[in-house]
């Protein structure tokens, strides 16, 4: 084999070529790497079967050096599998892209919020792509959402490959240029054509500085009145997340073990104990609860954070979202929680940008560790004719979800509490009125916002507990458009202070940034 020479945190991929037929790949036929870093520490990585004798494995690692390996398949006759050896050269990436420079994703120490594996915090905005992976959705769409995404700011893509959520098993609709991803309902063949143009639109995520957030398929009963799960068997989805991690454990992903998944639709304690254990570089993983996150699945310690997931009516389900949140995040052991699903912006006409802004600034200053949005016409990957679900929620086109303008308004968002230290706010519910929000760091910064109360309202916004001889540089963010209304300096001695007015009847966000010079 030729040398290798591959960089810090970025998939290097070793081609296998067997000597002996195997009809049964990936079921009693299975082929493992250990990795042996230059420190020692050795990983045992599973490989995937790439169709016809060809297997390969993708290794990663944030160590430069020299890196060795070693096959064992569990057909030790075969040579071009079993007792393959080598070795090849990692050198420091030296490049632009934040996940390579900075590496994978892991729970900071507090285990409220993201990190890179170099310590870097990670504000996760995620969008949702759940069948994204299929044909209607062409490359170069793909390319073009990716696109835009990024521009706005976000950094993570909620996508599943797996059984689909509204739709039969095995049907037409889960193709994407290279046919179904398996050939039976087992999944005891697997087709590799699938994975390998699944593989360029994950790859193409990654490059482009986003996490890919992979759901190992869709949990609750469907398509004849039973769960996926139960229709594949458990050994049937325990082959294909041994198969997901093979292609795309050693990129900067994080786990979801199943979409809408619960232990009353089938194992999936069992199946996430096996995910876990089989991933050797233990990924960020989750699931999303159709309900409360700590409850639906009985063995909730192997998921290394919350996700809620409640549906789509609007301001009440904002509400509801809100106290399941606060709840998971009143528990232990403490886990960082995530809105992984609520009221998708255009969701059969409701839901539009008032109500995404309001559901990422108050789950943000309520203790989040990021937010995901979703739109209509985006996550069903729909296209003029086919609406990708049947009966059909709405006929917006995944182009026109994508211009949304919630989308552009997270990401300003996002943007305004990247210039602060947020991954040290704190929740302080007691520094403004009840009906608003706020977090922040004592005697540092405080963030508040004020959602609408009306027209004609110009009412401002009351901080409360303000500390004594600290002055306060005060202004109003429009979480619209960006704008910033300077209010001035503010030093108290009374602990409390109500801004004159609004600067419009809206929702908005204002900043005290501590100016005392001492």
């Amino acid at each position: 084999m030729k040398s290798l020479i591959a960089s810090t945190n970025r998939p290097v991929e070793i081609a296998f070529l067997a000597k002996k037929a195997h009809p049964d790949a990936g079921m009693s036929t299975v082929l493992d790497v250990v990795f042996t870093d230059p420190k020692g520490v050795q990983k045992t990585v599973p490989a995937f079967w790439a169709g016809g004798a060809h297997w390969k494995v993708r290794y990663a690692s944030p160590l430069a050096g020299v890196h060795r390996y070693l096959g064992q398949c569990s057909d030790p006759e075969d040579t071009g599998l079993h007792g393959v050896c080598g070795s090849f050269e990692i050198k420091p990436y030296r490049q632009q892209n934040l996940l390579y420079r900075h590496g994978p994703l892991r729970l900071a120490a507090d285990r409220r919020h993201f990190e890179h594996e170099d310590g870097t915090p990670f504000l996760w905005l995620a969008d949702t792509w759940w069948k994204n992976l299929c044909k209607r959705m062409t490359w170069e769409g793909f390319q073009e959402l990716t696109a835009d995404r990024k521009a706005k700011g976000f950094n993570a893509v909620q996508i599943v490959c797996g059984p689909y959520p509204d739709e039969n098993m095995m049907e037409a609709r889960w193709e994407n240029e290279g046919g179904k991803p398996y050939e039976k309902l087992d999944f005891s063949v697997v087709n590799p054509k699938y994975f390998d143009y699944a593989d360029r639109r994950i790859q193409h995520l990654v490059d482009a500085g986003i996490v890919p957030v992979i759901v190992g398929g869709w949990g609750r009963p469907q398509g004849g009145g039973r769960s996926t799960l139960a229709q594949v068997g458990l050994d049937g989805f325990k082959r294909h997340w041994r198969n997901l991690i093979a292609r795309y454990g050693a990129y900067p992903v994080v786990w979801i073990v199943g979409g809408e998944a619960k232990d009353a639709y089938g194992p999936w304690s069992e199946l996430a104990t096996y995910l876990k254990a089989t991933d050797p570089y233990q990924r960020p993983l989750t699931y999303h609860a159709p309900g409360h996150p700590r409850q639906e699945i009985k063995d909730n310690a192997i998921f290394d954070f919350d996700m809620v997931a409640i549906g789509h009516e609007g301001f009440a389900t904002a509400a509801q979202t809100l106290e399941l949140m606060r709840s998971c995040l009143s528990q232990k052991p403490v886990k960082p929680v995530i809105c992984g699903e609520a009221c998708y912006e255009g969701h059969m006409q409701t839901n539009f940008q008032d109500l995404q802004r309001h559901l990422f600034w108050s789950f943000m200053l309520s203790g989040a560790a990021g937010h995901t949005y979703g739109a209509a016409g985006i996550w069903q990957a729909s296209v003029e004719g086919d609406p990708g679900i049947d009966p059909v929620y709405d006929w917006t086109t995944w182009r026109e979800g994508m211009s949304y303008l919630g989308s552009t308004q997270l990401g300003i968002g996002k943007k305004l509490l990247e210039q602060y230290p947020w991954s040290r706010f704190e929740v302080h519910p007691e520094w403004t009125d009840k009906d608003c929000f706020a977090a922040g760091i004592p005697g540092k910064v405080r963030f508040i916002y004020q959602p609408k109360r009306g027209i004609y309202n110009w009412k401002g916004t009351m901080v409360k507990a303000l500390e004594p001889n600290v002055d306060y540089s005060l202004f109003y963010f429009d979480p619209a458009t960006g704008r910033r209304f300077n209010q001035g300096i503010v030093n108290t001695l009374s602990g409390e202070y109500t801004t004159p007015r609004l600067p419009s009847p809206q929702d908005w966000v204002l900043v005290l940034a501590n100016t005392t010079k001492k």
